[in-house]
């Protein structure tokens, strides 16, 4: 595959601890990269990838790409036409008990570039990185409360899995335009009644819905007093997992920028070992890493476009 002059991009899907070692490859290879997330399990591995790719004027890009998906693509049209004022606040929560039950291999959820902020929370910083721009984060608390798992999947039930991970991470973010936000993402609860995404401004509060998908629903209270669902303002809002890698081919065929870019898969990865860090060192963390905003999809596309 590698050596077939014809294939301009891979798409890397393997588990993350082989992330950096086969984007590497491609890339010294000639090809561009779509990627799974995390860009890597360590930031240094992070920062040759884009550092290679930009030496041989190479794309790189990645996971998710969901905030191309109606959902998120309608929040971030609201939050730019001042429905609800500017944003002050923002929450997240991922919580649940773990892949073990139904996932065939779930081993690397447990090992470094595994857990819940490294598999899920590039969904929710992706999607928070759209209405607020760049952010300068600090972390809180990073625990592994439960040492093993067992898991109950068919496919390796009876295993048990050593867990090298923090499995509940608790942080603070400050963002770049001054609000402030809080996220949660475990593997160590059973059940809970928390939204996924709210963001709260100055004249009026949203509703975002699950950044793991493309679709809604949004909900608004901009001027009522009880949350409203909004129409969605954009396309794609059914199941369009690779949206993010046409959007590189378009960018290759047209040379304007790609939007799930690498800039911000570091911006996400970096952002996830700060909280990491505070959590050590018991401090807040500044992020030295920042992105540019990506372009939002134009309105009115036809579907299969993603240019007008």
């Amino acid at each position: 595959m590698l050596a077939d002059p014809d294939i301009q991009i891979v798409v890397n899907l393997t588990i993350p601890a082989a992330h950096a070692e086969v984007a590497l490859a491609a890339l010294e290879a000639g090809k561009c990269v779509h990627g799974e997330k995390p860009l890597a399990v360590m930031r240094e591995d992070g920062q040759k990838i884009l550092q290679l790719a930009k030496e041989k004027g190479l794309l790189v890009g990645g996971a998710p790409d969901t905030f191309l998906g109606a959902g998120i693509q309608t929040c971030r049209k609201l939050i730019d036409d001042g429905w609800i004022g500017e944003p002050i606040a923002a929450t997240a929560f991922m919580q649940g008990h773990g892949p073990e039950g139904w996932h065939p291999n779930p081993e690397f959820f447990y090992q470094p570039g595994g857990g819940p902020m490294f598999d899920m929370g590039p969904y929710y910083l992706t999607a928070l990185s759209r209405p607020s721009r760049a952010r300068v984060p600090c972390g809180r608390l990073g625990a592994r409360l439960i040492s093993e798992r067992v898991a109950t999947s068919e496919a390796k039930y009876g295993m048990r899995i050593k867990v090298n991970t923090p499995t509940h991470i608790a942080g603070l973010m400050d963002f770049e335009n001054g609000a402030i936000g809080t996220i949660v993402t475990s593997f160590d609860v059973w059940a809970h009644t928390l939204p996924r995404i709210e963001i709260h401004g100055t004249e009026g509060s949203m509703g975002v819905p699950d950044p793991n998908g493309f679709g809604g629903p949004v909900g608004s209270n901009a001027g009522v007093t009880s949350e409203k669902e909004v129409p969605l303002t954009h396309g794609y809002a059914e199941q369009s997992r690779g949206i993010g890698v046409a959007d590189m081919a378009y960018a290759l065929r047209t040379g304007r920028p790609h939007r799930a870019n690498g800039d911000l898969m570091y911006h996400v990865l970096d952002v996830m070992h700060s909280f990491l860090d505070s959590s050590e060192a018991g401090a807040h963390v500044a992020v030295a890493s920042t992105c540019p905003r990506p372009a939002s999809l134009p309105l009115g596309l036809l579907h299969g476009f993603l240019d007008e």
